[in-house]
């Protein structure tokens, strides 16, 4: 297993890259953008790859999503991936004022039409024959010329897998994926999608998050980060079928219950000690190393996750040189 970073800044990112860090991701939300975090990248990295991990795909047109990443490679050559992600159907209506029916479909349509503007040489018009992103764009300055760019959906239930099969480079995998996920759903529907595009399964990239915790003064408390931070992500009902795969509707239920009545206690105390052997590294660097090696399905290159929900910036960058700590101590792979 290859390993990176949701960017930490550039100091831990110096030292993660001389320990042997293949990439470094930028997320998402209402007050930090993954293109802008691809620059500070970009500007602070000297091999790893760099890329978003995710940005929202329909939030921005084909067209912003393409020249971006031009702009990007015009100073990281070659080191560039973007992962995209459709968001909740309310994030698009009431964040975003964006269309998203038929968000299956129209990812496909969306990574097609980016690759349109990706591979288009310099005096070509730029087409593509999309349901929703159709494209035709005579760009007479000498501004493009091909660029090879991966990109990986960040794919979680069957139709969206199978998408990334069909149609991107990859899957990039959420931080709740478990072994049994990557097993049952994942890895066969990609494999499907790749099938049915008459594609090879085994030449798509296999990516993911992976929460980690770690904290060897206190280690109690970071097992309780991982906690809301896994709790925090149950709270959606997009993943109830990851939910009833694992058995784990009670548990779900009572984090939806304390959630909804503002109970960060009772969110934490609902997520199990098998529910964190399943998904996350966390406690001291022993625990996290001992999980880490119990693991069987974990992906190609993990981007180790800090919590985020209700952690604070100090103690997620105090995570993320935990987990540099770690990898360095494993040799860099698992």
């Amino acid at each position: 297993m290859e390993w990176g970073l949701p960017w930490p800044g550039a100091d831990v990112a110096a030292e993660a890259e001389q320990a042997g860090a293949a990439a470094f991701c930028a997320g998402e939300f209402a007050d930090h953008n993954a293109y802008l975090t691809t620059g500070e990248m970009v500007a602070g990295t000297e091999r790893a790859l760099v890329g978003p991990g995710i940005a929202y795909a329909f939030a921005r047109s084909p067209f912003v999503h393409a020249s971006a990443l031009r702009h990007l490679s015009q100073r990281a050559p070659g080191r560039l991936f973007l992962g995209l992600g459709s968001g909740t159907y309310r994030m698009n209506r009431d964040w975003f004022s964006a269309e998203a029916d038929r968000p299956v479909r129209r990812m496909e349509d969306m990574v097609g039409a980016i690759r349109a503007y990706l591979t288009a040489e310099n005096g070509q018009r730029v087409r593509y024959e999309g349901e929703y992103y159709p494209v035709t764009a005579d760009i007479k300055a000498p501004v493009l010329g091909r660029l090879e760019v991966p990109i990986l959906i960040g794919a979680f239930n069957k139709l969206m897998l199978r998408t990334a099969g069909r149609v991107a480079d990859g899957v990039l995998g959420h931080g709740l994926f478990t072994d049994l996920w990557w097993t049952e759903t994942v890895l066969p529907d990609l494999e499907s999608g790749a099938a049915a595009a008459g594609r090879t399964g085994d030449r798509l990239l296999r990516w993911g998050w992976l929460i980690t915790a770690i904290d060897d003064d206190d280690p109690a408390r970071a097992r309780r980060d991982a906690r809301l931070q896994v709790a925090f992500y149950l709270t959606v009902k997009t993943y109830d079928p990851y939910v009833e795969l694992h058995g784990w509707q009670s548990e779900t239920a009572r984090i939806r219950e304390a959630f909804r009545a503002g109970d960060i206690d009772g969110m934490a105390a609902a997520v199990t000690e098998t529910m964190l052997d399943a998904i996350v590294l966390c406690g001291t660097s022993e625990e996290a190393r001992q999980r880490l090696a119990a693991r069987k399905a974990l992906p190609d290159l993990a981007f180790l996750s800090t919590p985020a929900f209700m952690v604070s910036e100090r103690r997620r960058a105090r995570y993320a040189a935990a987990s540099v700590a770690l990898m360095a101590g494993t040799g860099g792979a698992a």
